[in-house]
């Protein structure tokens, strides 16, 4: 049976940290982009829904405005997420969705982090 593209990303991942002693750099390998908590929330969060405000990701990643800002500003820089400015009763309104783009890299990240915690369980 064919391994899917996520199974075949998983080992060749597996098979980079052993050729590292330790995995060491390996771990320094990881998009720094999204190893970031804030941007790394806004990317999980996104993964998991069509699209959220502004006003949604303050709320459910805990963070001030100015905060959120800049780390959705490089996100979208990026190229990870697509944002989408307009206004709702005259109130500014800011979404974001999750590119295409901005899931492979997620992906690839979260494949990295399961490779690297299965090295250091041996």
């Amino acid at each position: 049976m064919a391994k899917s593209g996520t199974a075949l990303r998983r080992d060749e991942a597996e098979r980079a940290l052993k050729a590292e002693r330790g995995g060491a750099a390996e771990a320094a390998k990881l998009d720094r982009l999204i190893h970031e908590r804030v941007r790394l929330g806004i990317l999980s969060a996104l993964a998991a829904n069509d699209s959220l405000t502004f006003a949604e990701l303050k709320a459910l990643l805990k963070t001030s405005d100015g905060n959120l800002s800049v780390h959705a500003r490089k996100l979208e820089a990026a190229q990870y997420v697509a944002v989408v400015k307009s206004f709702q009763n005259r109130v500014p309104r800011t979404e974001y969705r999750l590119s295409a783009q901005g899931r492979r890299a997620l992906e690839r990240y979260l494949d990295h982090l399961e490779a690297l915690i299965r090295a250091a369980r041996g």
